[in-house]
């Protein structure tokens, strides 16, 4: 069963790294790269291999069983 995350964008963009850290995914940004890096996270259905991509508002971020619905604030 898919968990679902609904986060709150305050800002034009997050970057994916920062994300991930933020929704309590990874311990830290650095963390967040190498999961990135590992070709494990999709955005919007799209396998994201850069580390810092811009998430905006209305995209949807995948790792694993998790989905992140990004939201403007």
């Amino acid at each position: 069963m898919t968990q679902r995350i609904e986060f709150e964008l305050d800002r034009d963009f997050v970057e994916l790294n920062q994300l991930l850290k933020l929704t309590g995914l990874c311990n830290s940004g650095g963390q967040g790269k190498q999961i990135v890096a590992s070709g494990a996270v999709y955005v919007d259905g799209q396998q994201e291999l850069r580390k810092t991509c811009k998430i905006h508002a209305g995209q949807r971020v995948q790792l694993e069983d998790v989905e992140i619905h990004v939201v403007q604030m």
